[in-house]
C-alpha cells in the first residue's frame, strides 16, 4: 500500500474544519443521517483523494475502471440476478444484508447528493472513485460480515480508514466510540481498523467479477477475516435509552 501515501500535486487539499464540525453535531443527534456522513469525509479529506487516485492509476484493473467508467448500481439492483448466482456467494451475502437491513442499491446515491458540496470537479476520475466507493459500501459490509447497526457501521469505517486514511472517517470512528462507550463494541471497532490493514487494498477490486465466487473463497483471495459474532445496537434502541434526543417531528 506504499503508493496509496504519495502526494499528488494534481489533487488539491481539502480541509473545512468548521463544515466538518456543523456536520458532526448533526450526526451526533441523528446518526442515521448518512448525508453528514459524506459531508465531514469531504470536509476533512486532506491528501487522501490524491492517495486514493495513484492507487487506482497504480492498479491494473484501476486504471481500467477509470478508462471504462462502468456503474455497478445496475448489478446490484437487479436482484433476481443476482438470486440465480450460487448459493453461499458474495452475491447471496451482499443480499442478505440489503434485504435485512431493507435497503436499496442506489439508496446511498441521495444521501451523497445531499452531502457532499460539489468539491470534486463533476466527471473527473476523482468523481468517478467517489461513486465507485459509495455504490460499492454494501458489498463492504457483505464481504466483511459487519451489519448496518450502529456498532457495524463504526467498524467498517474503521476497516475503510485503514483502506483510504482519510481523516474524515477517522473522526467519524472516534466519535462513534466515544458515542457507543461500551468496551465490548470498542474491541469490534479496533479490531475493524486492524482487519482493514491487513486485507487488500479494495477500493479499486473488481467487484463484479467476484459476486458469483463463494463469500469464503473471496475472503480468502483478499485476506480479509469475517467479523466475529456481535449483538447489534441500533439508533432506536439510544433513542429508547434517551441517550439521543428524539427527532423533531
Amino acid at each position: 500500500m506504499s503508493a496509496l501515501f504519495r502526494q499528488d500535486a494534481e489533487v488539491p487539499v481539502h480541509f473545512d474544519p468548521t463544515r466538518a464540525l456543523r456536520a458532526m453535531v448533526a450526526l451526533t443527534k441523528n446518526p442515521d443521517d448518512t448525508s453528514q456522513v459524506f459531508s465531514i469525509i469531504e470536509s476533512l479529506s486532506g491528501h487522501a483523494p490524491a492517495r486514493m487516485l495513484r492507487g487506482f492509476r497504480d492498479d491494473a484493473h484501476g486504471r481500467r475502471l477509470l478508462a471504462e467508467r462502468p456503474s455497478i448500481v445496475p448489478i446490484l439492483a437487479d436482484r433476481d440476478a443476482l438470486r440465480r448466482m450460487p448459493k453461499g456467494s458474495l452475491a447471496h451475502t451482499y443480499l442478505a444484508f440489503v434485504e435485512s437491513e431493507g435497503i436499496t442499491a442506489d439508496g446511498l446515491v441521495q444521501a451523497s447528493e445531499d452531502g457532499l458540496s460539489g468539491v470534486r470537479a463533476e466527471g473527473s476520475d476523482l468523481d468517478y472513485i467517489g461513486d465507485r466507493m459509495r455504490d460499492t459500501h454494501d458489498l463492504w459490509h457483505a464481504l466483511t460480515g459487519y451489519k448496518g447497526d450502529l456498532i457495524g457501521e463504526a467498524s467498517l469505517l474503521g476497516f475503510t480508514l485503514s483502506q483510504t486514511a482519510n481523516p474524515g472517517i477517522a473522526l467519524i470512528v472516534l466519535t462513534g466510540i466515544l458515542r457507543i462507550r461500551q468496551i465490548d463494541a470498542i474491541g469490534m471497532i479496533a479490531g475493524g481498523i486492524r482487519r482493514g490493514a491487513r486485507a487488500r487494498w479494495l477500493p479499486a477490486l473488481d467487484w463484479e467479477s467476484l459476486l458469483p465466487l463463494p463469500i469464503e473463497t473471496v475472503r480468502s483471495l483478499l485476506d480479509v477475516e469475517p467479523a466475529p459474532a456481535y449483538e447489534p445496537l441500533r439508533t432506536s434502541q439510544l433513542r429508547a435509552e434517551g441517550l439521543l434526543e428524539p427527532i423533531a417531528a
